[in-house]
């Protein structure tokens, strides 16, 4: 009996034409059916433009939500039970504070990383927040929102304001000072709401404000289970929606309603967005590293005795803040109620018909114009006069809110009475949006009527004659003047690939072009 090993030779006809690769994918496709799908949506093109990377932003800050989300829920102890405190900080030690306070200070100076990864985690909710806010003005001002991409805005309104409430719940965990006061105003939001703010108030703090403690594991559980999971489904929804659909691109040489122009999925977007990925995590780690946030070791554990001066939220939850501080006192009695309406208006009322005006707004738009066409263009703003001012007066508006959330340190600063900022910004709340409103209606009629506007202009050389007359010459072309484009290549229907072989010395070997491909559904 005699025992024959494998040569190198029976190894190769084994594994296939393809290599060990080959031989793994083809055992998926045999098990799942991959090969087609896979191959269609290696070639999903996507349009080479700049503002198609601020969804990215999004997506790669969530990414790094998510992983230093969970470094942090290992060490948080999401407990009010009151504790001496005995860490490594030591302005702190004897004082009695909370268990979630103490444990927020250890992580941040008694774990190995703590305090990067909590300013990372913290920096990241921000960036998250912003990266959605201007993901959607862009998809707004250009028009993406239209048919059949109102799913996909109806998604990402549902996703921002998740992320808005994920975040308030995110930093009213530490229970420091500041994050107890905004806890506080949260729950005078929740009992303004008429009939069952009261109990609504009662079932989630455990009775009257502070409560009996069950808020912190209750918001804790929503805030590292609940939330997330919901916003990881809308946004697997949302990339799904994606991909099926055409992507949107921008008026230009080569693209209709009906083809997408830009590059394949693999290999040049998926490098891009990979190192897009690293650019986004990179940024997040430097902020923490550098960039002090939420410092709440000088705040103190949180007292509902006490408050500080000059408590703002984070950014995203500033245009309540001034919305709550600029609305005068009012309130209804009446049938043995009362209605706080200077909380239930700016907190309850404003920001809900805020949001349904832009979950709506599609549809608003479609029977306002009529235009119940199938859309994959994009609108350049200015083509749009009258979408671009309704845009810009919210945002005025929101903005204006926003600086209102300060009028305490405005006061202080300038040396003037409180009462005269909360009347200046009362004034310029309903003036500023009407005024940009205007102002930016008007600016998109001029720049429709300029012939070449919006396109780079070319350096001109000024002559002046012997008379002292000028003259201008167009200069010659220099490196970056011209938008220079490969050809498009059509994305082809079959793909007959030939197994792989060794080089031929001499041979000839045929190499496909790269750069911009054009595929038509």
């Amino acid at each position: 009996m005699s025992t024959t090993l494998p040569t190198a030779k029976t190894k190769r006809q084994a594994l296939g034409p393809y290599g060990r690769v080959g031989k793994v994918v083809d055992e998926l496709d045999d098990r799942l059916g991959v090969a087609k799908g896979g191959r269609v949506f290696l070639d999903k093109i996507f349009p080479d433009h700049w503002s198609f990377m601020l969804g990215e932003i999004a997506l790669y800050s969530f990414v790094v939500l998510m992983a230093t989300g969970v470094f942090l829920a290992l060490y948080f102890v999401p407990s009010t039970s009151q504790v001496i405190y005995h860490g490594t900080y030591a302005p702190l030690r004897g004082q009695r504070v909370s268990e979630a306070y103490e444990s927020t200070v250890n992580i941040s100076f008694a774990v190995r990383g703590g305090l990067l990864i909590r300013q990372m985690h913290h920096w990241a909710a921000d960036i998250f927040v912003g990266s959605i806010v201007v993901h959607m003005a862009r998809i707004f001002f250009t028009g993406a929102f239209r048919k059949p991409r109102e799913l996909n805005w109806t998604i990402g309104t549902l996703m921002l304001i998740l992320a808005i409430l994920e975040g308030f719940i995110g930093y009213s965990l530490p229970d420091d000072l500041i994050s107890g006061t905004g806890l506080r105003i949260g729950y005078s939001i929740v009992e303004s709401i008429p009939f069952v703010g009261s109990y609504l108030g009662t079932f989630l703090w455990g009775g009257q404000f502070p409560g009996n403690g069950s808020i912190e594991p209750r918001f804790f559980i929503i805030h590292v289970l609940i939330i997330p999971l919901v916003i990881t489904g809308l946004l697997g929804a949302h990339l799904g929606l994606l991909v099926r659909q055409k992507h949107t691109q921008f008026k230009g040489e080569g693209r209709t309603e009906t083809n997408v122009v830009g590059s394949p999925m693999f290999p040049t977007f998926m490098a891009k967005t990979t190192g897009f990925l690293f650019m986004v995590a990179g940024a997040t780690a430097l902020l923490g590293a550098f960039a002090q946030i939420n410092p709440i070791w000088q705040f103190g554990s949180y007292d509902p005795s006490k408050i500080s001066y000059a408590v703002q939220p984070d950014w995203y939850m500033g245009w309540l803040d001034g919305a709550l501080r600029i609305m005068p006192s009012w309130e209804f009695a009446g049938w043995g109620h009362t209605i706080p309406l200077e909380v239930l208006l700016p907190a309850v009322i404003f920001p809900g018909l805020i949001f349904n005006i832009a979950f709506l707004w599609p549809a608003i738009e479609r029977r306002w114009t009529g235009d119940n066409e199938l859309h994959n263009l994009l609108d350049r703003p200015r083509d749009r006069p009258k979408r671009t001012a309704a845009g810009a007066a919210m945002l005025g508006l929101l903005f204006t809110l926003f600086a209102a959330s300060s009028t305490d340190v405005l006061a202080n600063y300038f040396h003037v009475s409180l009462n005269f900022v909360l009347w200046a910004f009362r004034v310029l709340t309903v003036a500023v949006p009407i005024v940009v409103g205007f102002v930016t209606y008007g600016i998109c009629r001029e720049m429709q009527g300029v012939h070449g506007i919006g396109k780079r202009k070319r350096a001109v050389i000024v002559h002046r004659s012997a008379l002292g007359a000028y003259s201008t010459v167009t200069a010659d072309p220099r490196p970056g003047d011209g938008h220079e484009e490969l050809d498009p290549e059509p994305v082809p229907v079959r793909i007959d690939v030939a197994p792989l072989t060794a080089a031929v010395p001499g041979a000839d070997h045929e190499s496909s072009p790269t750069g911009s491909r054009q595929v038509t559904r």
